[in-house]
């Protein structure tokens, strides 16, 4: 399963997470930031790459229909609602996150 992690810069959220799961036999993982001054800014490309994409807020989501109005429809997109309060690896962010995470690879990994 290919997961795709979405907050807005692409500086402590989406990078956390896809620390977290490089190294999980079960996903291929890559992060990205939906505003224009993200470090590595999502893509058309990226998203055709994904099964699932995980954005941290509602707000990610709006921004991907209105970017990306021509694939919206086949996306699968996920809220995970993790505010943008944390610094990278922060042991409260890896606990949201694989909160979050961890019960979407169990109910929809196959």
């Amino acid at each position: 399963m290919r997961l795709l992690f979405l907050c807005s810069r692409n500086h402590w959220r989406s990078p956390t997470a896809e620390a977290l799961y490089q190294n999980d036999p079960r996903v291929e993982v890559r992060s990205a930031g939906v505003s224009a001054s993200a470090r590595r800014r999502v893509s058309e490309k990226l998203l055709r790459w994904a099964d699932l994409v995980l954005v941290m807020e509602a707000s990610h989501k709006k921004k991907l229909r209105e970017d990306f109005t021509e694939v919206f429809h086949d996306l699968r997109v996920e809220v995970l609602d993790i505010p943008d309060d944390y610094e990278f690896m922060s042991p409260a962010l890896i606990e949201l996150i694989q909160a979050s995470v961890e019960p979407l690879l169990v109910d929809g990994g196959e």
